[in-house]
């Protein structure tokens, strides 16, 4: 389980985009065009803030959403695409089987570039496992493919992997875990709204028309996709809630081999575990065993010529965006009614995030040679470690907190793991085989190279020096397992981060954006697990109940957050942990910035606005965001986190120094009551 600030969205940059973004970076800090002072702050501070961002940003037919994470993420996109263009280019120069690591990353490019020889191929290349599935007679057959196509790293039905021993951190374990369906969530396949009604009508049409360009007649395309989603729906009544998943010991079922044998009699583990690629193993941890016990059953009952069909479908979904024309716009065709965009990005950008994905170590060393030094670095560092001894502090204080549970935050909090800017030990990518010839093909090696990489772990202690994230990512995160906090290189500059910046802003923006992964490592997630990364109970009753008391006025606070119309509301306790991280974030971060200022005079005000309304500027900022209905629609219901106006509004309007800074009193929209206010780290 890994808790992450927010999934930038990658895209090309539009024309309509590009003098925001121009006028962002010629400013160091806080551009005034962004604001809108005709709203007073203490009313709408997200409008007061980014109203003119808002006005002047219109979201182009590429954009289903953008903002500050997207302005930066086209801005890294633009350094990597001169960096693995250069090493394409040199491309037919290199053996036939690239051996450096740089040889890969320019042939897996100019593969992906290479349209021609992807339309010639088509699904030529699925063929073989393809007919695997053809072949199938048996329940058994059946059980067979879903592990063979988890050993070459496509999956199906549920998940299966290496991971970390949520009561054991330091061994790796097999983990499955509920799955199987084709829409992003449970909830897509049963809600009664109009709009998830026209999302499931484009995703029948879609698994239709994907199995046509197969080859299957229009009829027989259209039966079989009834039958897939009539499989799907069912599936999806299995599955745990989103809301249910956030209690870590829902998920963990850790059980001997016969014991899982026993849940799913049509599930042979043993043979299944070796079949998906991994090592003999004496337990497995079933995270969802009521989803395990559901699907067996569906094993038995459905037709095996609906199995077919179904993984026949999944097999080619996660193929598509790497074949031909034909099924890489179909693809899209299904995205655009997920979220509203209207053109695919660019092949150079889609080709890249591909082989970032692929090779991104690889990447990420070329991208930090270039931009990020390790002066920038140090300066990350120096700023984690004084968010660090605010929030020391502030658990001294802490009045609610008994010595006891205080003692055990202390020493979790102390034992934080951090990874800044790029790791010290990069991947090695010997092993991983890329050649010339159609991408699919490429795509197909990197997985199986993945997925290698994935089983050999299990049974062996896990790398805490690993990292998860690639070093040109906008993002950061913490891992309760790991008790870490990574921020990689790509996230650390403007808007971020500026070092030409006054304290204010960098304390307001990435300041935050640390004290939120830090916050998590004590959210309702990440609290239940200690501070060698093990889910254990480490509370008094007492703490515990005062915790859960101040949670529960963050998510009814959430709760009564409307999104695109009066009927769809934020949930409160699917966004809690992200909330709680954006509150703590928030009081951290203004409490280290104000250590930073001791013994100094105080900063005098630029632009008008004092240093104080700097800092509560510079957080809004970093927020701003345009999204379509159905981005939105769909971040309701899949994403942790709340949408980006109610990330600016509803943490601020909890702190009584925003209200201090901004002179609100009782009263105005931006001051919660006393009585609703809340307060936890």
């Amino acid at each position: 389980m890994r808790r992450v600030l927010r999934l930038a969205t990658l895209a090309a940059l539009p024309l309509s985009l590009i003098a925001p973004l121009a006028a962002q970076q010629a400013h160091h800090g806080l551009d005034p065009a962004n604001l809108d002072t005709t709203c007073a702050p203490c009313q709408d501070f997200n409008r007061y803030a980014n109203g003119g961002w808002l006005t002047r940003t219109q979201l182009d037919a590429m954009h289903a959403s953008f903002g500050s994470f997207t302005e930066l993420s086209e801005r890294n996109q633009e350094t990597l695409r001169r960096i693995v263009e250069k090493l394409a280019a040199a491309a037919p120069a290199a053996p036939a089987q690239p051996r450096t690591a740089e040889e890969k990353v320019g042939v897996f490019y100019a593969s992906c570039m290479d349209t021609a020889a992807a339309d010639a191929a088509g699904a030529k290349p699925l063929g073989p496992e393809l007919g695997r599935i053809a072949a199938i007679k048996t329940t058994a057959d059946v059980v067979n493919e879903v592990a063979r196509m988890h050993q070459t790293g496509r999956g199906g039905l549920f998940g299966f992997g290496g991971a970390p021993d949520f009561k054991n951190s330091t061994v790796t374990i097999v983990n499955v875990s509920q799955g199987g369906l084709g829409l992003p969530d449970r909830e897509f396949y049963f809600r009664p709204d109009s709009a998830t009604a026209v999302v499931r009508d484009a995703y029948l049409k879609h698994v239709s028309r994907s199995l046509q360009l197969l080859g299957d007649a229009p009829a027989a395309a259209d039966s079989a996709a009834a039958h897939i989603f009539a499989l799907e729906k069912t599936i999806a009544g299995f599955h745990l809630t989103r809301i249910q998943r956030r209690d870590p010991n829902a998920n963990y079922h850790k059980m001997p081999v016969a014991a899982a044998d026993s849940l799913t009699p049509h599930i042979e583990w043993r043979a299944f575990i070796r079949g998906a690629g991994a090592p003999a193993v004496d337990s497995v941890n079933v995270a969802q065993p009521s989803f395990f016990k559901g699907l067996d059953s569906l094993l038995a009952a459905v037709p095996v010529s609906d199995w077919k069909s179904y993984l026949r479908w999944h097999y080619l979904r996660s193929s598509m965006n790497a074949l031909s024309a034909p099924f890489v716009n179909e693809a899209f065709s299904f995205q655009s009614a997920i979220s509203g965009v209207k053109e695919q990005q660019p092949r150079w950008r889609r080709c890249l995030g591909a082989t970032s994905q692929a090779l991104g170590d690889a990447v990420g060393q070329a991208y930090v040679r270039e931009t990020f030094t390790p002066a920038a670095r140090a300066r990350a560092q120096a700023m984690v470690d004084n968010l660090i001894a605010a929030l020391d502090a502030r658990l001294h204080t802490l009045e609610w907190m008994s010595d006891s549970t205080r003692g055990q935050a202390l020493t979790k909090l102390r034992a934080f793991g951090k990874k800044i800017g790029y790791p010290d030990k990069w991947r090695d990518y010997n092993a991983l085989e890329v050649r010339r010839g159609p991408f699919i093909e490429n795509v197909m090696r990197t997985e199986v190279f993945a997925t290698a990489r994935n089983r050999e772990r299990i049974g062996k202690p896990v790398d805490r020096l690993e990292w998860r994230m690639t070093t040109p990512t906008v993002n950061a995160s913490y891992s309760p397992s790991a008790n870490d906090i990574t921020f990689p290189a790509g996230i650390l500059q403007p808007p971020f981060f500026d070092p030409e910046a006054d304290d204010a802003v960098n304390y307001g923006g990435m300041g935050a954006v640390i004290g939120h992964e830090m916050t998590h490592g004590f959210d309702d997630q990440g609290r239940q697990f200690d501070a060698v990364g093990n889910l254990r109970d480490w509370w008094t009753p007492e703490d515990a109940t005062r915790f859960r008391a101040r949670a529960d006025l963050v998510a009814r606070q959430f709760d009564s957050y409307t999104v695109v119309d009066s009927v769809t509301h934020v949930s409160g306790r699917g966004t809690l942990g992200e909330d709680i991280a954006d509150l703590g974030g928030l009081k951290i971060a203004y409490a280290a910035f104000q250590r930073s200022l001791a013994g100094k005079p105080h900063p005098a005000a630029i632009d008008g606005l004092t240093a104080e309304q700097r800092f509560f500027l510079a957080w809004a900022q970093i927020w701003r965001n345009k999204s379509t209905d159905q981005a939105l629609r769909t971040q309701v219901m899949t994403d942790p986190h709340a949408p980006a106006r109610w990330r600016v509004m509803g943490p601020l309007s909890n702190l009584p120094e925003f209200a201090q800074a901004f002179t609100c009193k009782a009263g105005d929209p931006m001051v919660r009551p006393d009585s609703l206010r809340a307060s936890i780290w």
